[in-house]
């Protein structure tokens, strides 16, 4: 997930909002979470993990600190994530190494951290959400702020990150700056609680939908033949698709992650069948922000 917004926007507190919306850890999930987590010293003995972590780092972390490694060849940020949230604020701000690295990781699910004394392969299942401003001053959209540079400093700022990582976005998010005069409203919308059982109800079918395959616990770990069987979209849907894929150019990665996100929506609108509007919204998510990879 890409969050682009001004920096008065509510970025930050949209991602820490999400562990609390995340199922409970499942006693596979929260065992693997423990065992790197006790490698990393962050368990005290005889302890386990029974949250969803949430894992920040700040933008100057090096390689090192975020895929892994160093003396004993520790997991990285990217590794104490697994089974919960990595969150990149200033996203663009991250060198450009280090984000070329997450490409990998993203697509296996793993990380391999090779040095001279060691050979060390750790889980890296994580929900990656990451948070830029639109440009570098991060007034692009308001003209009365904006630097002289607008709209170029847009592309140029957003332009850090390559087209294969931004490929691997699945949603992404413009999110409008809070005016003050809304910050005495009451609150809108549907309550974490709320949303949590949502969520805790369409992986709940995922579970039982995926008990018989080994390597698929959620619809994000969907490809080849099953991600065929289970995600495929009706025929108005995959119209729709087809033509959204030859008029933004999507990839064969891009094409394959709409139809992981238009299955979960369907999993959330209690829905056996992919259809058309699933489609269309897993469609709008990919497109936002000017970005039609």
């Amino acid at each position: 997930m890409l969050l682009v917004g001004s920096p008065g926007s509510d970025k930050s507190m949209l991602a820490a909002r999400l562990p609390s919306i995340m199922p409970p850890l499942s006693p596979t999930e929260a065992l693997e979470t423990s065992m790197i987590h006790s490698l990393a010293g962050l368990l005290s003995e005889g302890g386990i993990s029974r949250v969803r972590p949430f894992r920040e780092p700040h933008h100057t972390a090096s390689m090192a600190a975020i895929v892994g490694g160093g003396k004993g060849a520790k997991p990285g940020e990217i590794s104490l994530a697994h089974n919960g949230v990595l969150f990149m604020d200033e996203f663009p701000e991250f060198p450009r190494p280090v984000l070329e690295t997450l490409r990998q990781p993203i697509e296996t699910g793993d990380v391999v951290i090779a040095r001279a004394n060691a050979h060390v392969r750790y889980p890296c299942k994580f929900l990656l959400v990451a948070a830029a401003n639109p440009c570098k001053c991060g007034y692009l959209a308001d003209p009365a702020r904006a630097c002289a540079k607008v709209p170029i400093c847009g592309e140029d700022y957003l332009g850090r990150i390559s087209g294969p990582l931004m490929d691997r976005f699945d949603l992404r998010i413009e999110v409008p700056p809070v005016a003050y005069t809304d910050l005495d409203l009451p609150p809108s919308g549907d309550t974490s609680q709320t949303v949590a059982a949502r969520v805790a109800d369409a992986r709940a079918k995922q579970t039982a939908r995926y008990a018989g395959h080994d390597r698929i616990r959620v619809n994000a770990d969907l490809e080849g033949p099953v991600l065929e069987e289970v995600a495929a979209p009706d025929a108005e849907g995959r119209d729709l698709l087809a033509r959204v894929a030859q008029k933004f150019g999507l990839s064969a990665r891009g094409y394959h992650r709409v139809l992981r996100v238009a299955r979960t929506i369907a999993d959330l609108d209690h829905s056996d069948n992919v259809r058309s509007q699933q489609v269309a919204e897993a469609v709008s998510f990919r497109i936002a922000v000017g970005v039609k990879s």
